[in-house]
């Protein structure tokens, strides 16, 4: 699967993202149960709100992160990924 970067993902219906305080990190939550995210899939997901297209979330994080150098092979391998396993779907 390709991720294009004018596609706009969103999380799928029954899934939730936030903050946990009692993990220290983000999460995804889904009726069965809750996946704890690291620090770059916490950072890409937080900027998934159903508006911004992937090009936007590769250029709010590359400024967020400039030593980072380029980000978009790494954002487009999560977002790949994060459709297969169902987290969210592109449009």
């Amino acid at each position: 699967m390709e991720v294009a970067m004018d596609q706009i993902p969103r999380f799928r219906r029954g899934f939730r993202f936030q903050w946990e305080p009692a993990q220290d990190s983000y999460v995804l939550l889904y009726p069965e149960g809750m996946v704890k995210l690291n620090g770059s899939a916490g950072a890409i997901l937080s900027e998934v709100n159903g508006q911004h297209r992937v090009a936007d979330i590769v250029a709010i994080l590359e400024q967020r992160f400039p030593d980072a150098g380029s980000l978009e092979d790494d954002v487009n391998g999560f977002l790949r990924d994060a459709c297969q396993q169902h987290w969210i779907e592109l449009s």
